[in-house]
């Protein structure tokens, strides 16, 4: 069984580091620490260390320049201590069978890097984008979320329909072009999709879906199964006191939206 070691990336308005790093500890994570990404052009912290990886939500940047566009400058553009990109590290640790789930803004990193979809297993050639929320405002409420069980994503396994809240101003998935849009439906590359609470079905309809996402889309994995982006934040509800109807009594067959983290760990320690 393999140990599960977590890394938490944080910095430059990152705000939900800490609730990440507790969410993988009950999870089950053996370790999850918590890194600034100045720490890894440093050479105070390597991700060969790590087989789980969290780019968190927050303000990353402020949103300046679109979201995560200047986290994924950085990242492209950055050496480590050694003088070698800060961006081989990350290949490494995908090459070597690592995880990595992006929340909120790690999810418009992931899309900007172009680390989702990677469509025909083409990494770091970015592919889609997301762009301002339909109503033109930040949205934070819970959602409802259905989960493609065709969809390859490991950390979607064992889950059908779960809630989660929002908190995002940018979440409307954009394909650069109508056959990379086409491509992700063939290829189940949709891991998550805002749902009507009360058909379970993929729906535009506001403010169930909260930004105007096609097809409903909250979350995008890779052809591996082993990224997963989402706008949503499980991480949020890693208790049953979080949900804001617990106290009228919430869905008993509904998990945590720590199911989604916990489906992470299982994955890396069957292995």
């Amino acid at each position: 069984m393999a140990r599960v070691n977590a890394l938490v990336i944080t910095g430059y308005g990152t705000n939900c580091e800490k609730e990440s790093a507790y969410a993988l500890k009950q999870a089950g994570a053996e370790n999850a620490d918590i890194a600034y990404f100045s720490d890894l052009a440093a050479g105070h912290v390597r991700m060969d260390k790590y087989n789980y990886l969290l780019c968190p939500g927050g303000f990353l940047d402020g949103d300046d320049l679109g979201a995560a566009q200047a986290a994924a400058l950085r990242w492209r553009w950055s050496n480590d201590a050694e003088g070698k990109p800060v961006l081989d590290q990350l290949k490494v640790f995908f090459d070597n069978g690592g995880i990595i789930l992006g929340i909120c803004n790690g999810f418009q990193l992931l899309c900007k890097l172009g680390l989702l979809p990677a469509i025909g297993g083409k990494y770091f050639e970015r592919q889609v984008s997301l762009s301002y929320n339909d109503s033109g405002r930040f949205e934070d409420r819970w959602v409802r979320l259905k989960t493609n069980p065709a969809s390859p994503c490991v950390f979607t396994k064992g889950i059908d329909m779960i809630d989660v809240p929002i908190r995002h101003g940018e979440g409307k998935i954009i394909p650069m072009d109508d056959d990379t849009f086409k491509a992700i439906q063939d290829n189940n590359l949709i891991a998550v999709q805002y749902v009507h609470p009360e058909t379970g079905e993929p729906t535009l309809e506001y403010p169930y879906n909260p930004n105007g996402s096609p097809l409903g889309i909250a979350g995008l994995t890779d052809p591996s199964g082993r990224i997963l982006g989402l706008m949503p934040h499980p991480e949020a509800y890693n208790h049953i006191t979080n949900h804001p109807s617990w106290t009228r009594g919430t869905d008993p067959n509904m998990p945590l939206g720590l199911a989604m983290l916990e489906a992470g760990v299982k994955y890396l320690a069957d292995q």
